[in-house]
């Protein structure tokens, strides 16, 4: 059962979508808190106990709105609707800015949110893309609030520019009949199956999340596909050319010649150790010291030698069966 236990800033029941939460969880515990950035029974709890952690949902108020310039498939970093995830990606980047405390939290104040985006989008002195889903994964959390609705229909009818947003996750129904007016950029996370079921844990499988972007495309959504993270575990080359194997034969021809491609290799931190090495004793080990280096403080990332080599590697293979196909970035 999903949430176990919600954790709720009081105010946010003041709000439409706090009340509609508060109704649909009913036969759920409710806790107060004051704020839902310091939990302090929730911070003090081990690393061992992060598995329980990830079943509660959190219920607060959005109160930073600083937009972060961005260099990649957006313009704008934007803090939205929700952070954090109740999955337990290994190498979650989530887990390196909240460390134990990654469990999803939602914001009630969505109309703030959608109504500061749709007037930035106006103010730019050119059309932009924004990044909604940077911190948290949306079609996740749209299964909870709706939020990721409200927002495509919104901003179709009122933004300038597009919105964008990366999953792991294949829930779209409540999408393909939205009138997003080819506004909102689709962006699905693969990597091969053996990953997505011993790493991704909680996450959609592959053939899932293929069936959703094709769905998506199908339903006139722009779409692109990120091979991330690339982890380099026993026999890597051979995975990701039959996870590229497996793409070509099953994405459509309409998402094959529209889509774009991004290609992230892992990076990890002492604390995404720690948290594995306690929550998930038995899991498989993404942290390999022969072939990564230091990356600032406490971080960790390929050696530039070993990743060279991948990058010429992964571009050869898409190439061979993606001829066409934009690699908007590699990093």
């Amino acid at each position: 059962m999903y949430p176990k236990k919600i954790y709720y800033e009081p105010k946010a029941l003041e709000y439409e979508l706090g009340q509609r939460l508060k109704e649909k969880y009913s036969d759920v515990e409710w806790i107060p808190i004051e704020s839902h950035n310091n939990i302090e029974k929730l911070r003090n709890k081990s690393n061992a106990e992060f598995v329980e952690m990830k079943k509660y949902l959190i219920i607060g108020i959005r109160k930073t709105h600083k937009y972060v310039d961005n260099q990649k498939v957006s313009d704008y970093l934007v803090p939205f609707s929700s952070s954090g995830c109740s999955a337990m990606c290994l190498y979650c980047y989530l887990v390196c800015n909240y460390n134990k405390c990654s469990y999803l939290r939602v914001y009630v104040n969505i109309d703030q949110m959608i109504e500061k985006l749709i007037a930035k989008s106006h103010k730019t002195d050119r059309v932009c893309t924004f990044e909604i889903g940077s911190n948290s994964d949306l079609i996740l959390e749209n299964q909870i609030t709706g939020s990721l609705v409200k927002t495509i229909e919104r901003f179709a009818e009122q933004g300038r520019g597009f919105i964008t947003f990366p999953t792991k996750f294949s829930m779209v129904d409540n999408l393909l009949s939205l009138n997003h007016k080819g506004k909102v950029i689709f962006r699905m996370s693969v990597n091969p199956e053996m990953i997505i079921r011993k790493v991704e844990i909680g996450t959609s499988p592959l053939n899932d999340r293929i069936e959703a972007i094709n769905r998506m495309c199908d339903a006139g959504y722009r779409v692109g596909l990120l091979i991330a993270p690339v982890i380099f575990v026993d026999d890597w080359k051979s995975l990701y050319t039959e996870l590229l194997d497996t793409l070509s034969k099953r994405l459509t021809e309409k998402v094959k010649s529209e889509m774009f491609m991004e290609v992230i290799f892992m990076t990890y931190s002492y604390v995404q150790n720690a948290i594995n090495s306690q929550a998930f004793p038995n899991a498989l080990k993404i942290y390999n010291k022969e072939l990564m280096t230091g990356r600032g403080r406490g971080k960790y990332c390929y050696k530039q030698e070993y990743r060279d080599k991948a990058e010429i590697f992964l571009r050869e293979e898409i190439k061979k069966r993606f001829d066409g196909t934009e690699i908007v970035y590699v990093v």
